[in-house]
Formats: structure tokens, sequence, C-alpha cells
């Protein structure tokens, strides 16, 4: 007897439409039938015999193309009923050795940071990650000060997302190249698109969009899915967006998020460990996507982005991120914008001008 085993870090996801599979180590995602996804839950570790006398005769020539789909894409197996203890599930725990993994910092022109002080504080965290994101114009000396201050930090990656100066040539921004802790560069609001180095060397990119404020984030997309074993692990519990994330708006309030409009201090007179600890601040990491309204539903829900900034009933902390277009009871993507249910929201968060911008 022959019995079927499903790759550990093969994992299937039902949406109330279709299902996917992630595929953790290869970092792909595949959809298939909510048919195909009920037979593996119901015959995983199951004799094969069972699933074709369970689905009868007339079945038996789709159960065969189920079988060749997943054995062809290497999500399945074959083995004995006494090796069933050998092929243990993929463990789906999640944590991380740092109080925080990840923070965003907001620059404004005024910029007048105190970068040895808040050093000092990513390193006390544990910080791995940092992002500072500038809706206006910066010099090459500015990013290379502020870069240069992590030179002996514990942090692992930064990235810069600042705003497009036409007067600075392409070749400029290749002295970024000394920076290894320094993992992408991306200009925001330039005339056209343009990747000035990619392969070798920091990837450099020049992108459209305007970012004129933090009212700009919060996009759900299917080009921002992540398959990896991290975030799928992490969405189990977490929150995929603000989980173990720490911000500093460009007034200096300490936030879960830049764009939300509860503060926990300011980093004039609180350290981040302060804020850190204050009641709520902490409340958010734990909203999952098996509790957010639609999302609970998606296919997509361990390998998406959350929002919980902007939301589409601002008076339900559950509610479906604002900015997602995809409909999971259709299967469909539309432009979130001109869903005539989202009006509401976009006006309650003052979105009208940035909503005409993007048409």
């Amino acid at each position: 007897m022959k019995y079927l085993f499903k790759y550990a870090t093969c994992i299937v996801v039902k949406g109330v439409l279709r299902s996917t599979i992630s595929d953790l180590q290869r970092e792909k995602y595949y959809f298939i039938s909510n048919d195909m996804a009920d037979m593996l839950y119901r015959f995983e570790k199951k004799d094969i015999q069972d699933i074709f006398d369970y689905y009868g005769k007339e079945n038996k020539e789709i159960v065969n193309e189920y079988m060749s789909f997943l054995i062809d894409n290497e999500f399945v197996f074959f083995s004995e009923k006494d090796e069933v203890d050998l092929f243990p599930d993929f463990d789906l725990y999640w944590n991380w050795p740092s109080v925080i993994t990840n923070c965003l910092v907001d620059i404004d022109k005024n910029f007048a940071g105190d970068l040895k002080a808040l050093v000092a504080q990513m390193n006390s965290l544990n910080c791995q990650y940092i992002q500072f994101r500038s809706y206006s114009t910066k010099s090459i000396h500015f990013w290379k000060r502020i870069l240069s201050s992590f030179d002996r930090s514990r942090i692992q990656g930064i990235e810069i997302c600042s705003k497009w100066e036409s007067e600075i040539d392409n070749d400029s921004y290749l002295e970024f190249n000394q920076f290894n802790r320094l993992k992408s560069l991306v200009l925001h609001s330039a005339m056209e698109f343009k990747v000035i180095q990619q392969g070798i060397g920091i990837p450099i990119i020049a992108t459209t969009p305007d970012i004129a404020t933090a009212l700009s984030c919060g996009n759900i997309d299917w080009n921002y899915f992540n398959v990896n074993i991290p975030l799928f692990t992490e969405a189990q519990k977490h929150n995929t967006c603000l989980n173990r994330k720490i911000s500093i708006d460009v007034n200096g309030d300490i936030k879960n998020c830049p764009s939300m409009a509860k503060s926990y201090g300011n980093i004039k007179d609180t350290t981040l460990a302060e804020a850190i600890e204050k009641p709520g601040f902490k409340d958010m990491w734990f909203i999952n996507k098996d509790q957010i309204a639609v999302c609970k539903d998606c296919e997509f829900r361990y390998i998406c982005t959350d929002c919980r900034a902007y939301i589409e009933n601002p008076e339900d902390i559950y509610s479906k991120p604002l900015k997602c277009g995809y409909n999971p009871y259709t299967a469909e993507w539309e432009d979130w914008s001109t869903n005539p249910l989202k009006q509401k929201a976009i006006e309650y968060y003052g979105m009208q001008e940035l909503v005409k911008k993007e048409k």
C-alpha cells in the first residue's frame, strides 16, 4: 500500500472560491481548486486507494489529473504506512531574537534627528532592518552621513526611499555601493521609471509614483506578495505589517506606523524602548489575517502584507485594508479607489487628492 504524503513546506491555503499551495522552499505559489485542497486535507498520509474509493469510478479521471499535477510540481510523494511518523508536519511557530525587527523613519526637509542616539536605541532593541523615507529631495552627502552612522551597528539592512532629484546625475548614486548595509535605493516621484543599477551593486531604481505624505502607504497588490518561511510563519499569529515594528514620523512622534494617528511619545523625550512598553503599543502586533474581514476568506492571506492604518471601516480595527482591490469571493482584482463602497473611507482619511493624482 502506498500512502500519500505532501512535502512539508508545500502548504495548502483554502480560500472561499479557490485555494493556493505555497511552496515555501521554492518561494512560489500555485492556484488549485478547492476540491483539490479538500482532497489533500482529507487524504494526506492516507492510503492512495482510499482516495479513489472515496471519489468513485466516475471521478477517477479527475483524481488522476489531480495526482499528475501534484506529482509534476513536486508537491506530493508516496511512501509506506509504517513511515508516517518519519514525515512530521512543518512547524509554523514564529519567533525572532529581537524586541523590534524593523523600523521606519520618515524624514522631512527639516530633519534634525539625533543619529547617534537612534543607532544606540536600534542596537539595544536588536533591530535588524530600517527604512528611511523622505518626501523631499536630499543630497548624496545627506544620505551618506546617515548610512555612515550605522557602520558599527547591529543593523543588517537599510533601505532608502527618497524623492528623485533631477540635478543629481545617475553616476553620483553609484557612490552608495560602498555601504554594505544598504540593500536598496528607491527614488520616487521621477519623470519616468528607470533602473539605474541592478545585478551588480545595490539595486537603484527611479519610480514615477509621487510619495508626498504617509497617505501613500498601505497599498495591497499581488506584486508585493512574498512566499517565504519567515513571512508565512509570522502571518499565522501576527500582523504582517506591524508585528515587531516601530516608526518615527516626520514630527518625531513614535508610532506603530507613521500613517497611524496614535503616538506613544516623541523621540525628544521618549526612548523607543519606553514607547514599546506603553499600553496599547503591541496590540496591533497580534491582529492576523484570520481575524480580518474578507482577508480571512482569502487564499493569499499568509503571503500578503496588511495595513491597519487605512481600512474600509475606520470604526472596526478588523476591517479589510482600504487599499486592497482583490475580491476573494469573485477571484478578481479591481482599482480599489473606484469602488463605491470605499468612498466614505477615502473621504474620512482625506485621500481625495491622492486618489486623483494616481488616476
